[in-house]
């Protein structure tokens, strides 16, 4: 197996990169009431899961520092999972957009909790 050499390569960062930026377009379609309230929230938390995972890969090799990083992430992905509920009860996503989204930030948070139950694995 070749060494990860970016935090681009990890599976996780590709995911939450990928699942933020169908949270950014699909939020383009929000009512505009909701600018500077879900819609900034939503596009904030998404956006922040990707970058916390960014700056705990380039931490891993102080252990304590890259769990936080990680424990960052992984809350900042179970709010967004409160938003996409927000916006499906407010009907602003269908029940299927509801349910592709938040399968995947289910798949996040898992593969976020087992990189920080493992923090050796990362380092080098």
């Amino acid at each position: 197996m070749d060494k990860i050499k970016t935090h681009r390569e990890l599976n996780v960062f590709k995911l939450s990169f990928e699942a933020g930026m169908e949270i950014y377009f699909l939020s383009k379609s929000f009512p505009k009431e909701e600018v500077y309230s879900l819609t900034d929230q939503i596009r904030r938390s998404s956006r922040s899961v990707s970058g916390n995972i960014a700056e705990a890969y380039r931490v891993r090799r102080y252990p304590k520092s890259f769990i936080s990083k990680l424990s960052i992430s992984e809350g900042e992905a179970a709010e967004t999972q409160v938003w996409l509920d927000y916006a499906l009860k407010a009907g602003y996503i269908n029940n299927e957009t509801h349910l592709i989204l938040n399968d995947k930030y289910d798949h996040i948070i898992a593969m976020l909790v087992n990189m920080s139950t493992k923090p050796e694995n990362w380092a080098f």
